[in-house]
């Protein structure tokens, strides 16, 4: 039997992959984490699936339900919220299945980013502008980020920046972010993307804080921030599709 770990994308139960769609029906045993999802996700689970929010669950709770369900001989649907490869627990419960000798596969979703980024209507990647974006998240009373990967020093490349589980920092990230961006840099918040309650904050470093605290939001939403948010109309266009472009080589294609 298998542990199927399934990408539940944003929320919305028609962004799942029909990979993921496929698994969902077939699994006698699905886990998933109510707080962040779409219940819809579950209607495409069999009538007599046993379904179980792990919300209120610690590692080892889950992880005995897993193997349970392994013993049992049934297959399990686990899902992720956006994608298994980010912030989603993989490493852990998948290093504990492997000492229970549990067999186990990933299935990806689509990330939160993505979502997020649809919505705006925005590429994050701008050619001349921005061409790299940096996924990451900031400490408070979470796990520990390597000293390494302090904000500041993301900052300082000027790259498209989305900040996960950040939301209740937002005004102590704003002014860490203003000397390297300006403070009339644009950021959006998207909330929920994807879901029916889903919606979006538009503003600046100098200003998005304020939005956020009004709106009240504390959980399900990602922070982007970049000059790829509002790209001059003058922004260079990208080389690919140059009209001056030489085709028909072997080599790689650039941007």
């Amino acid at each position: 039997m298998t542990v199927h770990f399934i990408g539940a994308g944003p929320g919305a139960a028609d962004l799942l992959t029909v990979r993921a769609v496929e698994l969902l029906r077939a699994s006698p045993v699905c886990l998933y984490a109510g707080t962040y999802l779409d219940p819809q996700v579950l209607a495409y689970c069999a009538p007599d699936t046993e379904l179980i929010d792990t919300q209120h669950l610690d590692l080892d709770q889950i992880t005995d339900h897993l193997v349970r369900a392994d013993r049992a001989g049934r297959d399990v649907a686990r899902l992720c919220s956006g994608d298994p490869s980010l912030y989603s627990a993989l490493t852990e419960q998948t290093r504990r299945l492997d000492a229970h000798g549990v067999p186990w596969d990933v299935t990806p979703g689509v990330p939160a980013y993505a979502a997020a980024a649809a919505l705006l209507g925005a590429e994050l990647t701008v050619p001349e502008l921005v061409q790299s974006v940096v996924l990451t998240r900031t400490h408070a009373r979470s796990t520990a980020m390597p000293e390494a990967e302090a904000l500041a020093n993301f900052a300082a490349t000027g790259a498209t920046l989305v900040l996960h589980l950040a939301i209740t920092r937002i005004r102590t990230l704003a002014s860490e972010l203003v000397a390297d961006y300006g403070p009339d840099c644009p950021v959006a918040v998207v909330y929920r993307a994807s879901q029916p309650e889903q919606f979006v904050l538009r503003g600046t470093l100098n200003d998005i804080a304020d939005q956020v605290e009004a709106a009240g939001l504390r959980q399900a939403a990602v922070i982007l921030v970049g000059r790829a948010l509002t790209p001059s109309v003058a922004c260079a266009e990208s080389h690919l599709y140059d009209p001056a472009r030489v085709r028909g080589t072997t080599g790689p294609d650039h941007r």
